[in-house]
């Protein structure tokens, strides 16, 4: 009996040993939890407060460091890339620092080309992160004549920039703008998508969010037709290596057979949406791309059929490509579905009817031989603004920044009625 009680005891004092010590435990886990949360936490802080101060330091530069009009900027180096596109490293002559920009802005250049009456204007993408006060830098692709038009001549400004430019020149740059560009306050996670020289917006992007430190996830959609147009290979395999948040996806259309899948590109087809519900995780992301108007128009209505917000999709396209008359805009047939229009060109002496289809004020001056500077062609750059003499214009979409009153910007302007224009 006495063994009974003995071991009775034994077994007693290990059960409630085993549960002090499961309490212990209990006790120390939940610490740990606890610990943990608090850690996570407060680095969810750090973050935050390191953005608010990144971006107080970029309104406090910017300020200080911007310009108006324009700059003079020396060609410090001119990198080939591939056959047909050039990076052009320009650093400001006066040698002061350079303000910061939103990653995905542009610059805008004033050219003084041979035979050319007046100064030509033209925009390009800034295609390197921000963090870099002695330079900026600009890809330009070479664009030659259509490939069912030999005979029309190839692209004015590309062409200078890579024929006659050189090291040491000096040119006429305009600050940063542009409203597409990546908020940089923010950790929610990105598609980043590019299709041919259109990467060079998405890549300041990219550049912007591993140079920062950020660990949002980031994917970049790079669609080319093969190895021979590949910009800055090595770089994104270097990006992608270093960073895990990076999740690269190179598409190549037409490789060649030299092209090596799994080394040289993921995908032998065309960034599309339906790649997108292959690889992505969800739909739930934001979306930022620039390309050729076709490829972006198929995948703004593809991720609208997804169910993708338009909220959460960004996109740019530069150069009268970018306005296409396909048919007159919904702004532009609201303001043509009454009475007759007329439009007068005050210096130019004409006074013409414009009807929807005609598109832009912009391009309805052209059509007509009226000389109108543009740039962008896309409502961001300010080059084609215009005072209005009287009327009043409805603007095609938002433009990326409005106009001082009694002007507009006539490459997304149609009018309202009677109108005219100081040109």
């Amino acid at each position: 009996m006495t063994d009974v009680i003995n071991y009775a005891g034994v077994a007693f004092l290990l059960a409630l040993m085993a549960y002090v010590l499961a309490l212990f435990y209990r006790t120390l886990s939940q610490d740990r939890i606890a610990r943990e949360s608090v850690a996570m936490e407060g680095r969810r802080l750090r973050t935050q407060m390191d953005a608010i101060m990144a971006e107080r330091r970029f309104v406090r530069d910017l300020k200080e460091l911007s310009w108006n009009g324009w700059r003079k900027f020396e060609v410090a180096s001119k990198v080939p890339e591939t056959s047909d596109i050039c990076s052009f490293y320009l650093r400001p002559h006066d040698g002061r620092p350079l303000p910061p920009f939103q990653p995905g802005q542009f610059l805008t250049f004033q050219l003084h080309l041979p035979d050319q009456r007046k100064p030509v204007v033209r925009c390009y993408s800034l295609s390197d992160g921000p963090g870099i006060p002695e330079h900026y830098r600009v890809s330009i692709k070479r664009v030659p004549p259509p490939r069912d038009k030999p005979d029309v001549p190839p692209g004015l400004a590309s062409n200078y920039f890579h024929g006659q430019l050189n090291q040491g020149d000096i040119l006429d740059i305009k600050a940063p703008g542009g409203a597409f560009y990546l908020d940089m306050t923010k950790q929610t996670p990105v598609v980043l998508i590019g299709g041919g020289i259109g990467v060079t917006p998405v890549l300041s992007m990219l550049n912007a969010i591993v140079s920062s430190g950020s660990k949002r996830e980031t994917w970049f959609f790079y669609g080319l037709r093969n190895k021979t147009e590949h910009v800055l290979k090595e770089h994104l395999e270097q990006v992608a290596k270093e960073n895990e948040n990076v999740h690269l996806q190179i598409c190549y259309s037409k490789p060649d057979d030299g092209d090596i899948k799994g080394e040289d590109y993921d995908h032998a087809a065309r960034v599309s949406v339906d790649l997108f519900k292959e690889v992505l995780p969800s739909n739930n992301y934001e979306y930022y791309m620039c390309g050729p108007p076709p490829f972006m128009t198929s995948i703004t209505e593809g991720l609208a059929e997804w169910g993708v917000p338009d909220r959460d999709v960004n996109f740019e396209a530069f150069g009268p490509a970018s306005a296409k008359k396909a048919g007159p805009p919904a702004a532009a047939a609201e303001a043509g579905a009454g009475a007759a229009i007329t439009v007068s060109f005050a210096k130019s002496g004409a006074s013409l009817a414009w009807s929807a289809d005609a598109g832009s004020l912009l391009d309805f001056a052209e059509d007509n031989d009226i000389q109108i500077e543009s740039g962008c062609r896309a409502g961001s750059c300010g080059t084609c603004v215009i005072a209005i003499m009287s009327g009043e214009v409805t603007y095609l979409h938002e433009p990326g920044e409005a106009p001082d009153a009694g002007s507009c910007l006539t490459c997304i302007a149609v009018p309202k009625g009677d109108i005219s224009l100081d040109a």
